[in-house]
């Protein structure tokens, strides 16, 4: 037998196939793939004298090296590791899948009903880049997306201008990113170091902008800025009177982008919303993560994400002195933006505005002081 020098496998699509509403058990082991990854970790394995190929992506890169001449050393050792990233992405997506269901429920003809906590969880993630440094100068640190992120999300951006982001940046980012895609009147949200600092919707982007800003200047300077709708001129004029450390916005028109970039500085960032669902049933639909995470040590905290939308409904009065239909507005603002203040967390607002927020102190006290300060401050 000759030996094998290129050896190309497209592996059952497992993944595809459970992901289809009605999956039965037995149609989803049917497509797990018994030889394929045998092949490819073999393959893999000998990436000196044989080159693997795991993605379509990879045959016209292969292809027009082939036709120069021959694969380098370089492009089959990437490829081998590539070909181990998708055999082990592969059987964690079949360990998460069988994890799931309840062994004593089972049934190969039967649609399985799956905890959304598997017994066993396997992290998929992708270095997107390396950071200058994390948290703090001495700490190391990069930045990873899910295998399949949610549509919407941070990860999706797309960097039109500025400097590269920092830990902070990403991290302050995100939280400005899903506090706004809350909202569905035009809305602004500044964050600064992880809180909002001012939150506000409007008729536009402008005013949106006009009305957060004003909550607290101060904290505002250096802020992340974060938009539910296109960034427009008259909104970029008034965000480029600021310092501004990244913006954030579905879409900018050219007249905008034009303006901002004499900051050149300003990490401007656009993250589609194409594919996400306002109304959708599932958090994956509006574009948002369905589980939250937290590492401690050697373990992880994991819980759903708190997206549950309050709706006038859900409220019960509990007082003599009823609130306005206006005050009912205000309160499920401000329940909206509070969910995104650090605990304890008091937000004061009024017609659509934060007057006032203090957020991550030990006292529900002294947080409510805080904001009075803030709020007093900025008149």
């Amino acid at each position: 037998i000759d030996t094998i020098d290129l050896l190309v496998v497209n592996l059952y699509p497992f993944e595809a196939t459970v992901a289809k509403p009605g999956c039965t058990l037995a149609e989803a082991i049917e497509n797990i793939d018994i030889g394929g990854p045998a092949m490819l970790r073999s393959a893999a394995k000998n990436w000196q004298h044989v080159a693997v190929l795991t993605d379509a992506a990879q045959y016209a890169p292969v292809l027009a090296e082939l036709r120069a001449g021959a694969l380098s050393d370089r492009t089959r050792f990437a490829l081998s590791v590539a070909a181990f990233n998708r055999v082990s992405n592969y059987d964690a997506a079949i360990s998460d899948y069988l994890s799931a269901i309840d062994s004593a429920a089972a049934s190969a003809d039967c649609v399985p009903a799956r905890t959304q906590f598997p017994a066993q969880s396997n992290g998929r993630f992708i270095k997107l880049q390396d950071l200058r440094y994390g948290e703090n100068p001495h700490q190391q640190a990069a930045f990873y997306r899910d295998l399949y992120p949610a549509p919407g999300s941070l990860v999706s951006a797309r960097q039109l201008q500025g400097k590269a982001l920092s830990y902070n940046n990403i991290a302050d980012a995100d939280a400005a990113w899903e506090c706004v895609k809350s909202f569905d009147a035009p809305a602004c949200v500044i964050v600064k170091h992880a809180n909002p600092c001012g939150v506000a919707v409007g008729a536009d982007a402008q005013e949106a902008y006009g009305k957060a800003f004003k909550t607290d200047p101060t904290s505002a300077f250096g802020g992340i800025i974060a938009f539910n709708l296109a960034v427009d001129l008259a909104a970029a004029q008034a965000v480029s009177k600021q310092f501004v450390e990244v913006l954030m916005a579905p879409a900018y028109t050219g007249e905008a982008l034009d303006l901002l970039k004499a900051k050149a500085n300003v990490r401007v960032l656009e993250i589609s919303l194409d594919g996400v669902k306002p109304g959708g049933a599932s958090a994956w639909e509006r574009g948002r993560n369905a589980h939250d995470v937290k590492r401690v040590g050697s373990g992880l905290l994991i819980q759903s994400a708190d997206n549950h939308e309050l709706a006038r409904a859900d409220l019960k009065l509990v007082t003599k002195l009823a609130p306005t239909a206006r005050q009912i507005d205000d309160l499920l603002f401000a329940w909206k933006v509070a969910k995104f203040v650090k605990s304890n967390a008091i937000v004061f607002c009024k017609q659509g505005m934060t007057l006032g927020v203090g957020a991550g102190q030990m006292s529900r006290l002294d947080s409510a002081r805080i904001a009075s300060i803030k709020a007093e401050h900025a008149g």
